[in-house]
C-alpha cells in the first residue's frame, strides 16, 4: 500500500451511535488532493476491509499530523487500532441511490430495485441521510403489495434464517403497536407453550413506543441470545422470549429501525415487511398479527385495518407463511404500567393471578392465546378460550414462564426509579377518553424505553369516575431533569386525560 493515501488511525473517543464517522484535519493533503469537505463520504482500507464513512473536517489542534479520527463504530466496524495505516479513497458509485429518486418521484420500484437498496444499506453503503430518504419515500400506502413482497423477500435474504427439525410448524404473534401498556407478548408465550405449542418468540425493540417486548423482558431476565442458547432453550420449554437482533434475524431491520426511531416513523409497508421477514427468518410457519383500531392509536380507522389485513395476508401467502390478522379494540391504553419495568409488573401480575392484576392486559392475552390454539388446533374460539383461561387460572402459564426465565439466566431484581411524581385530577368527572399518542410521549419523555425504570402507572382509565384531587397517573424518571421535562410536556397537554361532568 502506497503511503500517499495513507493516514495513522485514531480513536476519538465519540459515540456516533451505528453511523461510522472519521475525522480529517482541514490541512490535511488528502482532503486537499481529493477535494474532500465535510460530510463527504469516503472509503477507509485496512487489512482487505473497507469501510463506507461520513467524513468531519477538525482544526488542526484536534488531530496530530497526518492522522485520522474515528467514531467508536468506525473502529469496531473496520476493525483497526490506534497507531495502524489505513487507506482513504473515494466512495465508489453507489447505483441503488438511483432508485431511491425514482421513488420519491412517485414510481414503482422493481424487485431488482428493491433487492439492490437493501443490499446496499445491509452492507453500510448509506448514509443516514440516504436510508432516512428510502423510509420516507415508503412511509403511509406508498409502496404496493408487490413493493412489499420484494422488500420482506430481500430483508429475509440479508440474515440468518432459524430451522427447527422435529417440529413442523412454529407459531408467532406480534402486535402492530400504538397502544401503551399493551404488554401480551410474554403472557401469550407463556399460555400457549404451556399447551405445546411452539413458539420461539424473537421481539425488537421499541420503534415509536415507550417500550417493546424486548426492553420489557431485558428488566426481568437475559434476552440476548445467541443462536445456539435461543435453540437450546426452545428445545427445553418450546419457547423463548429473545431479542432478534442479538441472532441477525433480519439485520438490515434493525440498521432501519435506527432511523425511523429517530424519525418517529413506522411505515405501513415497512412495518409489514419488517414483521414478515423477521418472523420468516426465525422460521415461524404461523403468525397471529394483532391490529388494535382507535382514534389515537397507530391504525384509527376499520377501514385501514381492514387493508393492512388484507396486506399482510397477500404478503404472507406469496413467502409461504400463514398469517391470521385480528383487529381489536384500541381506543383505550392498556394495563396500568407503561415502560419497561411498569409493564413487567403487569405481566407478573396477571400470571400470578393477583387481585389488583389489570382485567383488560388479561384479557387481551387471553383472546390472543385463544386466537392461536384455534389456529393450531381448529378446535373453536369458545374451547380454545377455555383452554387459555385454565392454563392461566391453574399456574401451569406461570410455572411455564418461570421455565423460559431460568434457561435464559433466571430473574434480575427490577430497577426502581429515583423519582416519582402524582399528578391528580383538577375536577371531578368521568374518564371519556384518554390520548393514546400522547400518553405515549409523554412516558417517552420521562425517559422509556432507555431508562429501565422509565414511564408511568395510571391510576384511571376510560370510564372510570374520578374526584376533584384523585390520582390520574404517577411519573417515574431517573433524573429531575427528565422528570421536569415530561411534566412541562404534561402541563402543556393536560387535556390527553378528558374528564367529562
Amino acid at each position: 500500500m502506497g503511503k500517499k493515501h495513507q493516514l495513522i488511525a485514531m480513536d476519538m473517543g465519540i459515540d456516533t451511535h451505528q453511523e461510522p464517522v472519521v475525522y480529517m484535519r482541514s490541512d490535511c493533503h488528502i482532503c486537499r488532493a481529493e477535494g474532500f469537505t465535510a460530510n463527504s463520504r469516503v472509503t477507509v482500507e485496512f487489512g482487505g476491509r473497507q469501510l463506507i464513512a461520513t467524513l468531519n473536517v477538525v482544526e488542526q489542534y484536534v488531530l496530530p499530523q497526518h492522522h485520522i479520527g474515528f467514531s467508536f463504530v468506525a473502529f469496531k466496524r473496520l476493525g483497526v487500532a490506534t497507531g495502524d495505516r489505513v487507506r482513504i479513497k473515494h466512495v465508489p458509485l453507489i447505483s441503488s441511490v438511483s432508485a431511491v429518486r425514482k421513488k420519491i418521484y412517485g414510481h414503482e420500484l422493481s424487485d431488482v430495485e428493491i433487492r439492490s437498496v437493501i443490499a446496499d444499506i445491509n452492507t453500510h453503503r448509506y448514509s443516514d441521510i440516504e436510508i432516512a430518504s428510502f423510509l420516507s419515500v415508503c412511509v403511509g400506502d406508498r409502496l404496493s403489495c408487490d413493493e412489499v413482497i420484494s422488500l420482506t423477500r430481500a430483508m429475509v435474504d440479508c440474515g440468518k434464517r432459524l430451522s427447527w427439525p422435529g417440529h413442523e410448524r412454529i407459531f408467532d404473534k406480534h402486535c402492530i403497536g400504538g397502544l401503551p401498556g399493551n404488554r401480551t407478548t410474554p403472557l401469550v408465550v407463556a399460555i400457549v407453550s404451556a399447551a405445546g405449542l411452539v413458539i420461539p418468540k424473537t421481539s425488537s425493540r421499541a420503534i415509536t413506543s415507550p417500550a417493546g417486548t424486548a426492553d420489557v423482558m431485558e428488566t426481568l431476565t437475559n434476552i440476548d441470545l445467541n443462536l445456539d442458547e435461543i435453540q437450546t432453550v426452545v428445545a427445553k420449554t418450546g419457547a423463548c422470549l429473545a431479542w432478534g437482533g442479538a441472532v441477525n434475524l433480519s439485520p438490515v431491520d434493525e440498521v432501519l429501525i435506527r432511523v425511523e426511531r429517530a424519525l418517529e416513523l413506522d411505515g405501513e409497508g415497512q412495518l409489514i415487511a419488517s414483521v414478515l421477514s423477521k418472523k420468516i427468518a426465525a422460521g415461524s410457519t404461523h403468525v397471529l398479527i394483532d391490529i388494535p383500531v382507535g382514534d389515537t392509536a397507530k391504525v384509527r380507522t376499520q377501514q385501514d385495518a381492514e387493508r393492512i389485513a388484507a396486506l399482510f395476508n397477500r404478503v404472507g401467502c406469496a413467502l409461504d407463511i400463514e398469517v391470521r390478522c385480528i383487529i381489536s379494540d384500541g381506543s383505550r391504553p392498556v394495563g396500568r404500567g407503561i415502560g419497561p419495568v411498569e409493564e413487567i409488573r403487569d405481566v407478573l401480575a396477571v400470571l400470578n393471578s393477583h387481585d389488583d392484576a389489570p382485567k383488560d392486559l388479561r384479557q387481551r392475552a387471553l383472546n390472543l392465546a385463544a386466537q392461536l390454539l384455534d389456529f393450531a388446533g381448529d378446535q373453536g374460539i369458545k374451547e380454545a378460550m377455555s383452554t387459555a383461561i385454565y392454563l392461566l387460572d391453574s399456574g401451569k402459564a406461570w410455572q411455564q414462564f418461570q421455565r423460559i426465565v431460568a434457561e435464559q439466566g433466571g430473574f434480575k431484581p427490577l430497577p426502581v426509579a429515583k423519582h416519582r411524581s402524582i399528578q391528580y385530577a383538577q375536577h371531578s368527572g368521568t374518564i371519556c377518553n384518554i390520548d393514546n399518542r400522547r400518553l405515549a410521549r409523554l412516558a417517552k419523555l420521562a425517559g422509556a424505553p432507555g431508562e429501565a425504570c422509565a414511564g408511568l402507572r395510571l391510576h384511571v382509565n376510560v370510564g372510570d369516575t374520578v374526584k376533584q384531587a384523585a390520582p390520574l397517573f404517577t411519573l417515574y424518571t431517573e433524573s429531575l431533569g427528565e422528570r421536569d421535562y415530561a411534566l412541562s410536556y404534561y402541563r402543556d397537554n393536560a387535556n390527553m386525560f378528558e374528564i367529562g361532568e
